[in-house]
């Protein structure tokens, strides 16, 4: 059995069926061995338990875990049997959730030359107290970045394409990487690889 399935994403939701956090296969696994989750099949929405998952045939090309017993259909997406709140997450500053939230994309002139060629910018300058947070950093190009020099937007003649801010926590901010097509019928919009904190 390779580790790399078991660490693949799962999503989690509540007992109403609302994300709440992306686990690894083998957590959600645990979970449902020990009766506190479900797992919900995305095609039909039905739920099952450990034995009936146990029984289904892995079509073709699915991803599984294979035993010396069994061969069992990675799951996708598993509900909590009892959990029925929203957790209280916020996103950490870290300059990869900056490269998230600014889309890659450089906030003065709006360009996407890849990451190598950003930086994170302080709108307001570190020489002048501006501090390192998620309202004064924001991507900005090598040559805006040159450019813009120890001046605030104003004084460079540079305005931001928009305000920064601290994003909201999403739980498909997944630490895998990995997006799994199907989650997209229980949200509406998927975030990937950003880290989070506890509020």
């Amino acid at each position: 059995m390779s580790s790399s399935v078991l660490e693949r994403p799962t999503l989690v939701l509540n007992r109403n069926w609302q994300p709440v956090a992306v686990s690894t296969v083998a957590r959600s696994l645990i979970k449902v061995w020990n009766e506190s989750a479900r797992i919900v099949d995305p095609a039909n929405f039905q739920i099952y338990g450990w034995e009936d998952w146990a029984r289904i045939r892995p079509a073709e090309g699915d991803p599984v875990i294979r035993t010396q017993w069994l061969t069992l259909k990675v799951p996708e997406v598993i509900t909590l049997t009892r959990y029925d709140r929203l957790p209280v997450k916020i996103v950490a500053f870290s300059r990869r959730n900056v490269f998230k939230r600014d889309g890659f994309m450089c906030q003065y002139c709006g360009c996407k030359p890849g990451s190598e060629e950003l930086t994170i910018d302080h709108v307001m300058p570190r020489s002048r107290g501006g501090l390192s947070s998620w309202m004064n950093c924001v991507l900005a190009c090598i040559d805006c970045n040159t450019r813009k020099a120890n001046r605030t937007p104003e004084q460079a003649g540079m305005p931001l394409r928009g305000t920064p801010t601290r994003p909201l926590w999403n739980p498909l901010y997944a630490p895998h990487g990995v997006r799994i097509e199907s989650w997209s019928k229980f949200v509406s919009e998927a975030y990937w690889n950003v880290e989070l904190e506890e509020a």
